[in-house]
């Protein structure tokens, strides 16, 4: 399947954007616009033909194996979406979390049905799969950080794990690390590695980028494979991923309990006392929130902008399924 280069740039903005948002998966963007069946075998190309091809510096035969210009321009515009997305999208995070959360409840939501309707025979298998799946993300989702590690076998297994959030709708990878209790070990290194690296801060990214690749590998051609050998089953659980990952973007969710990243303590948070704390400091990181309904919600509701940006995310939805975006890039 071929691509145009402008709306590979705008999928990878988009999933750019997805990936600075705690709760949204850029494999969820991959799956809801088409691509991700290119992207999995894009990624499952780099094999033992791959470095074969590599160590003989054939480089033409590389780029082509891989779908060079595929990945280039989808990279890219992942790139400029990051961009977009600490500037941009943190001002909506930190001003309007709300809207935002309803955009991407309404985008996810609206993907659902139009994701199953891509099953082609409907049995008691795939109905069960798309019940397990749902219960298993929305579990992940409700989960409680546990205590970290820096054990590099532990820090290994985060690293695969975590990219699961570019291979797995639905599950956001910066929640596993939080999950994991890793989120403040991995990224306070890594912007500390680059203002002045040290050996040790490069031995831990190195074994957590070890992971990163190991589970690019696995995941990506688990995933292809089920696809080929399993197509309606494997929908149907992808799409209960996502319905169940809903459970972390309801736009209305009170905070319960907070990360101070200078002392990694959890701290509990009250209707009293969030008054006190600056949630937009770089030092404090949520990890545990209550869904409400608007009435019971902290702080002011902004029912009438979360129900046209609900409703804009549903919009957006139904003109990627009449353009054919999805049906396409999945049917390859």
């Amino acid at each position: 399947m071929k691509f145009n280069s402008l709306g590979l740039v705008l999928r990878g903005m988009v999933m750019g954007i997805a990936e600075v948002i705690p709760g949204v998966s850029g494999g969820t963007i991959a799956f809801i616009t088409g691509i991700y069946k290119t992207l999995l075998d894009s990624i499952k190309s780099v094999d033992g033909e791959f470095l074969q091809l590599l160590s003989k510096f054939k480089l033409g035969a590389v780029w082509q194996k891989i779908n060079g210009p595929f990945l280039l321009w989808l990279f890219g515009g992942m790139i400029g979406g990051v961009i977009i997305g600490v500037f941009g999208v943190t001002y909506f995070l930190e001003n309007y979390p709300e809207v935002l959360w309803a955009l991407f409840f309404g985008l996810i939501l609206g993907s659902v049905p139009m994701m199953l309707s891509q099953i082609r025979s409907v049995d008691i298998k795939s109905i069960a799969l798309f019940i397990i799946g749902t219960i298993f993300a929305f579990g992940i989702t409700s989960l409680n950080p546990m205590s970290g590690s820096e054990n590099y076998l532990f820090i290994y297994v985060a690293g695969v794990i975590a990219i699961s959030a570019l291979v797995l709708p639905g599950i956001s990878g910066s929640f596993m690390l939080l999950l994991m209790g890793l989120y403040s070990t991995i990224i306070p290194t890594i912007k500390s590695f680059l203002k002045s690296p040290e050996l040790s801060e490069f031995i831990l990214l190195a074994v957590f980028g070890l992971g990163i690749l190991t589970g690019l590998v696995l995941f990506s051609r688990l995933v292809s494979a089920a696809f080929e050998k399993y197509h309606d089953g494997t929908i149907a659980l992808m799409s209960g991923f996502m319905l169940g990952s809903l459970n972390k973007i309801w736009p209305w969710r009170n905070i319960e309990t907070i990360l101070d990243k200078r002392t990694h303590d959890l701290v509990s948070v009250s209707p009293e006392t969030i008054a006190n704390i600056d949630l937009t400091a770089d030092y404090v990181k949520v990890v545990k929130e209550k869904n409400v309904f608007p009435g019971e919600y902290f702080s002011d509701s902004n029912l009438l902008p979360v129900a046209l940006a609900f409703a804009l995310g549903l919009a957006m939805m139904l003109i990627i399924h009449k353009s054919g975006l999805m049906k396409n890039g999945m049917e390859e």
